[in-house]
């Protein structure tokens, strides 16, 4: 009797651990994606190993926020539209993979940029200049590649400077942007206006990003559709300065659950 009884203690608590892991699962892929910085392109807002969970009922489920693509709807429902500042994980309208930027036009906007300048209907943004963005130049992330400095060239281990600007965007919010040299090939673009359905998204660190200032034709992001959007990033969770993820003696300690603003 007592080796049964026994026994039924041990399946009863590996039922309870099954439904819990299980619900778990479910919780994750029904609300949370996580996703890993792989590239310097929202510096500073996001640096390279940050890791965060993506809040994909923000907006409501599309086909790419809905668990594995089986949703037979398209668009999106139950949710609202994204807002300028909103920093999103999109899927790509072309290649399929995951991308993360900050949406800086809407539905009907006109986007531009001059001279490095942020243009919304015409009017230029407000900009702030802020301290230099300071990294060491040393390599990053799993490629292993160096940061890009606008003091360059800069020896290994000095100190890479970037331009920071605090940009302020027509709804009241600000954020941080990053600036390695002027006249490059997206500081003056033609007008942009955003179509119905889409929304226009930048990287923070404005030299260093493919995104809706390059057209699809070159490899860039062009409009992106509201239904390629898997949701919001709210808040990283922990971030690692080093070629792994699992390397803990590199994580950065002041980065632990740190809001994305």
């Amino acid at each position: 009797m007592a080796a049964a009884a026994k026994s039924d203690g041990i399946w009863e608590t590996v039922k309870t651990v099954a439904y819990a892991l299980l619900i778990a699962g479910v919780f994750r892929t029904l609300f949370f994606q996580p996703f890993w910085i792989p590239s310097g392109s929202m510096k500073d807002t996001l640096l390279i190993g940050d890791f965060l969970f993506v809040n994909k009922m923000a907006y409501g489920y599309s086909q790419h926020s809905c668990p594995f693509s089986m949703c037979p709807f398209e668009g999106r429902i139950f949710g609202s539209e994204p807002e300028l500042g909103d920093v999103v994980v999109f899927r790509h309208p072309t290649e399929g993979t995951d991308f993360i930027k900050r949406v800086i036009g809407l539905p009907g906007d006109r986007v531009q940029v001059i001279e490095g300048v942020l243009h919304l209907n015409g009017a230029p943004v407000g900009m702030t200049p802020q301290p230099a963005f300071e990294e060491l130049y040393e390599p990053q992330g799993p490629q292993r590649q160096p940061p890009r400095c606008s003091n360059a060239p800069v020896g290994a281990g000095g100190i890479c400077e970037k331009e920071r600007f605090t940009e302020t965007l027509p709804n009241g919010v600000s954020h941080s942007i990053l600036n390695i040299a002027d006249g490059g090939r997206a500081d003056n673009t033609p007008e942009f206006t955003v179509p119905d359905g889409h929304i226009f998204v930048m990287g923070d660190n404005r030299d260093n990003s493919v995104d809706s200032r390059f057209p699809q034709s070159v490899g860039g992001v062009g409009f992106v559709p509201m239904e390629n959007i898997i949701g919001r990033a709210d808040r990283i969770m922990f971030s690692s300065a080093g070629a792994r993820m699992v390397y803990f003696w590199t994580w950065r300690a002041d980065r632990f659950f740190r809001a994305v603003e």
